[in-house]
């Protein structure tokens, strides 16, 4: 029995009508309503599930005024870190009844901010997550009024109360400090791009560390995030060859300079030792294997959609707001200093 009368998917008042109650018990039992007797409840269950019925969510959101959606407003969404927070954010909604809507935008064309404000909100979006990580995309946000909660990642331009991030500079510092303590002092950092918030911060963490330990410093290269920026960087770096150790501002960029190494002739971690960011899943297969950070984005879904829904389950919503630590991982790309 899957189907309501002439063939068309079962209806609210087909369960009704097998179930011997009106459409508005139905509706009820659809929406929790404290009143519905458990027996009731269970007969009304039974019907809907023989009939393999699917309740319409425009239907359901008229009765409600809920739409039990979250927007996601997206820049750049197909590199790694945003993408994995997407991913994230969407398992933690679904766990909690929810569907995501992701409106993925220009961030150099302000009016594409504009109107993927304005498409999340014709869905009647009842929480906003913003991820993107190019400072302009804030600043335009800045100008927007947003009538919903939300959340940013990685930016405390639209007020720290609504931030949350996983602690970049710590990370940038965790990754330093490992070379610093295998005794490199000649170490280059390639950057992110420069308008990008986490590559700031990184290269923010690299600074701070290098500067503690009275280091010499060598300006920061700015790359794209890609592998094959990383290579080339590293090809012209070789040239001159004054350096032991290379923190790369993401695990792509880290290959390329892998590349580089191996093509040059030399060996990491014997010749060259480098770290990346990210932990990519292919970083652990990388030759050798990337010390790299990790950034917890299962946690940074979770603490996204708890906030949104004004639920930060189990933990204040202090704690829940702010920053996660990031946590390092090492591995066979970086050793101590050997020879140049």
């Amino acid at each position: 029995m899957t189907e309501g009368t002439g063939g068309r998917p079962p209806s609210i008042r087909d369960v009704a009508r097998l179930a011997g109650v009106s459409h508005q018990t139905v509706s009820r039992v659809l929406n929790d309503h404290p009143s519905i007797r458990p027996e009731t409840r269970a007969r009304v269950v039974q019907v809907m599930n023989e009939l393999r019925y699917t309740p319409n969510r425009a239907a359901r959101m008229l009765v409600t005024s809920r739409s039990q959606t979250i927007g996601i407003l997206a820049a750049s969404s197909t590199q790694y870190g945003p993408a994995s927070s997407i991913a994230a954010i969407e398992e933690a909604a679904r766990e909690r009844g929810y569907w995501v809507s992701t409106a993925n935008i220009d961030a150099a064309d302000p009016d594409s901010i504009t109107d993927g404000i304005a498409h999340l909100s014709a869905q009647s979006i009842e929480g906003l997550v913003v991820i993107a990580p190019q400072m302009r995309v804030f600043r335009a946000l800045a100008s927007q009024r947003i009538d919903v909660p939300y959340v940013t990642l990685q930016s405390a331009v639209l007020g720290p109360e609504h931030t949350l991030s996983v602690d970049q500079i710590a990370g940038a510092r965790m990754a330093t400090r490992h070379l610093i303590e295998l005794g490199h002092r000649q170490i280059y950092h390639i950057a992110g791009p420069q308008d990008w918030i986490e590559a700031e911060a990184r290269m923010r963490g690299f600074l701070d560390e290098m500067d503690a330990h009275d280091l010499p410093m060598t300006a920061p290269i700015l790359g794209d995030w890609t592998a094959e920026f990383g290579y080339h960087a590293g090809r012209e770096l070789l040239r001159v060859r004054d350096f032991t150790a290379v923190f790369a501002s993401n695990d792509q960029m880290a290959l390329g300079l892998l590349h580089a190494v191996r093509d040059e002739g030399l060996s990491v971690p014997r010749d060259i030792s480098i770290v990346g960011f990210d932990d990519i899943p292919e970083a652990a297969h990388f030759w050798p294997p990337l010390t790299t950070v990790r950034q917890d984005f299962a946690e940074l879904g979770r603490r996204c959609v708890a906030l949104l829904l004004d639920d930060a389950g189990g933990t204040s919503v202090s704690e829940a707001i702010g920053t996660i630590a990031p946590t390092f991982v090492p591995r066979a790309s970086s050793g101590p200093l050997g020879r140049i």
